[in-house]
């Protein structure tokens, strides 16, 4: 099976550009968001809630916890929040009529399905014309910017929930120029 395509920045503002002009435009912007810069598998956008996020005083926390049920692992794990997301949740927030239950609301304000976000997910990389992009695009995105960065893969591999280093090994796109810059570190 082909994985999902890993967007450039400029594809990712392409795709935010687009997410702007939909009708459910800051849901939208949240769940590209949240794949791209938390690294969230689809099933774990559709569970989020807005309990999860904020702390006592309604501010957004710097890191949040998956419950086991919500994860594909069936294992909690810590999530952190960097200052893009964050910024795109503050302002969420303060859009949101009530902050509680789902932040990734249907069109009848409940929890999606992992399956029916996944088709928002297609709609939208559709509409910009990324016929091989997935939900899972963001999450590949993550990891390999993350690598790119020279973050250790043990910590990549924790931040995304992976139990094998083999597995967060395979969402890990090298390019060229990737190589090019490795080889210049002789």
């Amino acid at each position: 099976m082909k994985q999902a395509r890993v967007l450039t920045q400029a594809e990712i503002k392409r795709v935010l550009i687009y997410c702007n002009g939909t009708k459910y435009a800051q849901r939208n912007r949240l769940a590209v968001l949240l794949s791209h810069y938390a690294g969230l598998r689809v099933g774990e956008i559709a569970s989020l809630t807005w309990e999860q996020l904020l702390d006592a005083n309604g501010d957004i926390r710097s890191q949040f916890y998956l419950a086991a049920a919500d994860t594909k692992s069936n294992e909690a794990r810590l999530v952190h929040i960097n200052a893009k997301l964050m910024a795109e949740l503050v302002a969420a927030t303060k859009l949101t009529k009530t902050a509680c239950g789902p932040i990734i609301r249907s069109q009848r304000g409940g929890h999606f399905s992992a399956n029916s976000l996944a088709q928002v997910f297609a709609r939208i990389y559709a509409g910009v014309g990324f016929k091989d992009a997935s939900s899972h695009s963001g999450r590949r995105w993550f990891i390999t910017e993350l690598a790119k960065k020279g973050v250790t893969s043990k910590t990549i591999m924790e931040l995304a929930g992976h139990k094998q280093l083999s597995t967060t090994q395979r969402y890990i796109e090298v390019t060229d120029q990737m190589k090019a810059e490795a080889v210049q570190l002789l």
